[in-house]
């Protein structure tokens, strides 16, 4: 069963996703050669505190940290460590969730590590990022959900791939249903599984959180033997990009970004729905 969410609900969610917002500036900003996975842990930590929020990954589970930090050949997952020190060259991804009040929000980014970054991973972030604003900007009425995993494939299949052949589009992990729970039906595929079906109708309330993962190489992975962290079968590179949205009667509302998704939303011809909160 899909939750529909009220009005008054997404604004609630808003208020969670403008928490994840703040964790992933302050994050960000902490992500730099020398710094441990754990460090990045105890900025988020501190940030949902300050907030008077809860962290919705810590305890989820079994899960033992507040953020999930993602390096390198780690598509998702990974667990914040002393042990993991970040490199310059190196990329991560950074997954944060908080809860308001009983309410979710959820989203990810990948951030570059110091400087020096290959072309090919600039054009991976950019890609698994852009294909998440198509899959965003088809939430929209009179879509259904395979809508959102049609554009975000479509996306990712139309960009060369730089060095030749094509990206991985990671197959055992997608977007999902969010709102009372942080992880709620439905599921969203990455991709078009034409056996699953067109998937149900997107109306006002419903919310998602998109979340394309892409590699360079394999879209197939492996759960490593903490339980936990994900990685590519053949080792490549992967980005991880998402965003919570809320389909309200005016249109998608990106609950996790700080603008609503208004800017991003506009380079395709899509108006974001006003914030319940300005």
């Amino acid at each position: 069963m899909v939750q529909i969410k009220t009005p008054e609900q997404i604004a609630k969610m808003r208020e969670a996703g403008l928490v994840v917002a703040a964790i992933h500036a302050a994050t960000r900003e902490a992500a730099v050669p020398g710094a441990t996975t754990k460090d990045l842990d105890e900025v988020a930590r501190k940030v949902i505190a300050e907030h008077g929020a809860k962290s919705n990954f810590l305890g989820y589970g079994g899960f033992p940290a507040t953020i999930c930090t993602s390096v390198n050949e780690v598509v998702v997952h990974g667990i914040p460590s002393d042990e993991v020190v970040l490199k310059d060259g190196d990329i991560i991804s950074i997954d944060a969730g908080a809860i308001v009040d009983g309410w979710h929000g959820d989203a990810a980014f990948t951030a570059f590590v110091g400087s020096g970054h290959a072309p090919e991973l600039v054009e991976l972030s950019r890609v698994t990022e852009e294909s998440m604003w198509a899959g965003l900007a088809a939430v929209k009425q009179g879509n259904r959900l395979v809508d959102v995993s049609r554009a975000i494939e479509t996306y990712i299949r139309r960009q060369p791939k730089p060095g030749g052949g094509k990206y991985g589009i990671v197959e055992d992990y997608g977007g999902h249903g969010i709102g009372t729970e942080m992880h709620m039906d439905p599921h969203l595929l990455n991709y078009v599984d034409r056996r699953r079906g067109k998937g149900p109708k997107l109306v006002p309330g419903f919310c998602l959180a998109i979340e394309p993962m892409v590699s360079l190489g394999t879209p197939k992975t492996r759960v490593l033997e903490d339980d936990w962290t994900v990685i590519t079968t053949d080792g490549t590179w992967s980005s991880h990009w998402e965003h919570s949205v809320a389909l309200t009667e005016e249109g998608p509302l990106v609950l996790t970004a700080p603008d609503g998704g208004k800017a991003k939303l506009a380079e395709y011809g899509v108006s974001a729905a006003p914030d319940p909160l300005a």
